[in-house]
């Protein structure tokens, strides 16, 4: 099979039939100790597993020490792990019809967690940066996966360029992200539609304020984007060009890299690499962890460690044939289903949202670009070129559209972008909010525990 035939059976065909209505939602939360110390791992530990016991997670993984960092629900799919290390909590749901449905479950979980955690001086909220990440351990989880990502973050000192030096990024930031199906007609007019969006999207989702870069409201994009995860820029973030032919977007997957595989029972990472190159290399070698201590191991490319190509677009098509969208933070607790009503309902509107987006300016026609214009949005300071008595109205109308196609789907989802609305009133978002309390002197705590539910 031809590397264009591997990708187009793997992001293409999983869209030729029908789309459901079905969403996937993802929910991370940074872990206080509200000690102001790192995470007590072994009393962390004793929650989860009571929660396990509790609600019947049974298929169950732990890492290198024996800790729970893993598990599932059989029936619902529902699933509960620590993401990088055991300063983030994540909650990914089996995939429903219903956001309520989805929502009940996540608010029982969530709630069992939170009784056990302040038990023991500990706590989940909503914030896209871990509130306390001066005083965290930035440990990957001791398994193969986590300690490669983590090293092939840390391999940023020996290429040299333009990265940060933050390479725990991952331990201390959180995301919201939702899947949607999509059908083969619609990806490139979802792509393309989405990511125009984007801007806006920096306005109403923000809540990664980053005391070390004091002039961002939305710092995730920066520290994915000046990681080693952004190597190529082909695999994160916005489309420069969406493509506009499928072909043209298989063109588009065989230049973005593949950073890691699976050989013979190591979990190797290495420089990233094209995949049109990558297939045609003799040999790559890879870097992996055994016994202590890291290794070099060469094996030949195959055209099958396709299945180990991985990318963090903001709106990326996947191989479940849905499209999941990155680029929100994690939101307030008692809100964390903003983010998956917002573009549930938009999905469902998506001729009238292109058409809101064209002829837009308040934004567009000043001279910048999507991927530009979402740049400039993560600033705690609106570009001097906004009116933003104008920008409220176009959030307002964008709002309304996703009310309209929550309305079409029927399940009673409209109370979901409530929050959204307001933000929009005072055009705020919950990172401008957390500086508003902060600069009035509010202590972190407080909104640590304003937005934990």
């Amino acid at each position: 099979m031809t590397l264009e035939e591997a990708i187009y059976q793997k992001y293409i065909v999983p869209t030729q039939r029908p789309a459901g209505r079905y969403v996937g939602v993802e929910l991370e939360f940074p872990l206080v100790n509200l000690r102001r110390r790192p995470v007590d791992v072994p009393a962390v530990q004793t929650v989860v597993r009571d929660f396990a016991e509790r609600f019947g997670f049974t298929e169950q993984r732990t890492d290198d020490g024996g800790n729970l960092y893993s598990m599932t629900e059989p029936a619902t799919g529902d699933n509960v792990s620590f993401d990088c290390s055991y300063n983030t909590l994540e909650f990914s749901f089996g995939k429903e019809e219903r956001i309520t449905e989805l929502d009940r479950r996540y608010r029982q979980y969530a709630g069992a967690l939170q009784e056990g955690l302040r038990a023991c001086g500990h706590l989940l909220t909503g914030l896209g940066i871990h509130p306390y990440y001066r005083y965290n351990e930035y440990e990957p989880i001791r398994n193969d996966r986590y300690r490669m990502l983590y090293h092939h973050l840390c391999a940023y000192k020996e290429w040299g360029g333009f990265f940060h030096h933050v390479p725990q990024f991952g331990m201390m930031a959180a995301a919201s992200q939702v899947q949607l199906d999509v059908e083969e007609g619609v990806i490139l007019q979802t792509l393309d539609v989405c990511n125009r969006l984007e801007p806006y999207k920096a306005i109403l989702f923000a809540n990664s304020f980053y005391d070390e870069l004091p002039a961002l409201s939305l710092a995730r994009d920066y520290l994915w984007g000046y990681s080693t995860q952004g190597y190529n820029p082909h695999n994160l973030g916005m489309y420069r060009r969406v493509p506009e032919t499928l072909g043209e977007y298989v063109g588009y997957v065989k230049s973005q890299s593949i950073y890691c595989v699976q050989k013979e029972d190591k979990y190797l990472h290495f420089k990233p690499v094209p995949l049109y190159d990558y297939v045609t290399r003799d040999a790559v070698t890879g870097t992996y962890y055994a016994d202590g201590d890291w290794h070099t191991h060469t094996f030949r490319p195959d055209v099958e460690d396709l299945a180990h190509h991985r990318t963090f677009k903001f709106a990326d098509l996947t191989y479940r044939g849905t499209i999941e969208y990155r680029s929100a933070c994690e939101q307030p607790m008692q809100e964390a289903f903003t983010h998956a009503a917002f573009h549930a309902g938009l999905a469902e509107c998506l001729d009238e949202l292109g058409a809101l987006l064209d002829a837009d300016t308040v934004l567009y026609h000043q001279g910048f670009d999507a991927a530009e214009l979402r740049e400039l949005m993560t600033y705690r300071e609106l570009p001097g070129f906004v009116d933003r008595t104008a920008l409220s109205r176009q959030l307002e109308a964008i709002l309304k559209l996703a009310e309209k196609g929550l309305t079409r789907r029927g399940f009673g989802e409209e109370g979901y972008l409530a929050p959204l609305y307001a933000r929009v009133q005072q055009l705020t978002n919950p990172a401008l909010m957390l500086l508003a309390g902060l600069e009035a002197g509010d202590a972190i705590e407080t909104w640590i525990e304003r937005y934990a539910i």
